[in-house]
């Protein structure tokens, strides 16, 4: 955090401008889901981003990939050692950014399951999921531009549990020796709007506090679109307002409770409607920048469909979101 708050600081003396850690989602690499016993293939069931995904968008000025992965891809077994192979591509496609100075976010995006099972059941235990970290940090630990996020958008879990799991991975991760940051999601897929609510058994503000990193290097990673139900999964925006009015009291709890914050994920549909809830999120992100620390657009990558409706990926040209991001890139 001592890097952020820097940052953070210079941007203040400076004037209004973007955040310091802007970017994209490079999906593909969490589009195979996988099945015990099954070894996916490669550019068959799922890709890393390459060379030319990282070039274009740094080009227009992003220095943060947040970038997707199955943790089964990487430990087929848990508990067990990593795939050399599996997790040899994860590192090059990493190397490919941090070598050009730029951040990247491991994501592995598994909704706090592992085949489908919740970490805490009888199949996956927190102290797999913690193993998995400490292996992790054991080749990571040495990059400080690669930033450990715990896990994609937990549900189904109740927030005390989760963060419970969380604790114990993140003290994992720095008795490795890594000092690496930490992203923290909280349940309820992290939605920010949700952050003060409780969906299962307790809400994140209430259970987030057992979480503590030593370091106190660690932020929290939130979750946000705009159509009704706060899912992403529609064409829709509810008003052109709802983007600051959806983050704005998770905004005012990290503030009253000492939080930094990322927004990992959150999209926008090519619409007149679209772009301005855009202007309004980036206009409130950028006042708030004492909580948020930046974003990551979903999504990117090179196997989205060309009508996905959040897609920035230039196929078969450049999308209408790349224009409207341009002044709050890095």
């Amino acid at each position: 955090m001592r890097l952020i708050v820097a940052l953070a600081l210079l941007a203040v003396a400076a004037g209004a401008q973007p955040l310091p850690f802007t970017g994209v989602n490079l999906a593909g690499g969490e589009f195979y889901g996988p099945k015990r016993g099954e070894r996916p293939t490669y550019g068959t069931n799922f890709v890393y981003p390459g060379n030319t995904d990282y070039a274009y968008f740094a080009w227009h000025g992003a220095n943060l990939f947040r970038v997707p992965f199955r943790w089964e891809t990487i430990q087929p077994e848990a508990g067990g050692e990593l795939d050399a192979e599996m997790l040899g591509r994860l590192v090059h496609s990493v190397e490919l950014a941090t070598n050009k100075g730029y951040y990247v976010l491991l994501d592995p995006h598994n909704y706090a399951r592992y085949y489908g099972d919740l970490i805490g059941s009888e199949t996956v235990s927190s102290a797999d999921f913690a193993d998995f970290w400490v292996r992790l940090a054991g080749v990571f630990g040495s990059n400080p531009r690669v930033w450990f996020g715990l896990v994609n958008e937990p549900n189904g879990i109740s927030a005390a549990a989760w963060f419970d799991i969380a604790a114990e991975a993140v003290t994992a991760i720095r008795a490795a020796g890594a000092t690496n940051l930490i992203l923290l999601p909280g349940t309820a897929y992290s939605g920010a709007h949700s952050w003060q609510s409780d969906w299962y058994g307790g809400a994140n503000a209430a259970a987030v506090g057992r979480v503590v990193d030593p370091l106190d290097h660690m932020i929290l990673e939130v979750h946000q679109y705009f159509d009704g139900d706060s899912s992403g999964t529609k064409d829709e925006v509810v008003s052109p307002t709802i983007g600051s009015e959806r983050v704005a009291g998770f905004v005012d709890w990290c503030r009253a409770n000492g939080y930094r914050a990322l927004l990992g994920e959150f999209g926008l549909p090519r619409s007149p409607e679209g772009q301005a809830t855009l202007a309004d999120l980036m206009a409130s992100m950028e006042r708030d920048r004492d909580v948020w620390i930046g974003w990551t657009w979903w999504a990117a990558g090179s196997w989205w469909p060309e009508d996905y409706v959040f897609l920035l990926q230039p196929k078969p040209g450049e999308k209408p979101q790349m224009s409207w991001l341009l002044p709050h890139l890095s």
